[in-house]
């Protein structure tokens, strides 16, 4: 049986990652880093929104930016069965 990450990628999921600045609650100068990594689809990013969504109304630290990269590692097109199979010693 396939994995659950390897059916998301026959689906058109890639992995995504993003690169999140937030303000230090306490201390608004300074920004701080947090990496999220998920498989989600290109270009909505539904995930990606939903967890920035969460962080917004459910965290104080406010963020400053986010830096996405995306990478589609399996395509459809990708992808063929094989009819052959050779054994060797």
């Amino acid at each position: 049986m396939a994995s659950r990450d390897f059916r998301k990628m026959l689906e058109g999921y890639g992995l995504t990652t993003a690169n999140i600045f937030y303000r230090l609650p306490d201390h608004p100068a300074i920004v701080q880093s947090y990496v999220w990594q998920d498989y989600d689809l290109q270009p909505d990013f539904p995930h990606l929104r939903k967890f920035l969504a969460f962080w917004e109304k459910s965290l104080d630290g406010r963020l400053h930016s986010v830096h996405v990269a995306h990478s589609g590692l399996i395509r459809p097109a990708e992808f063929s069965l094989v009819d052959k199979e050779f054994h060797l010693h």
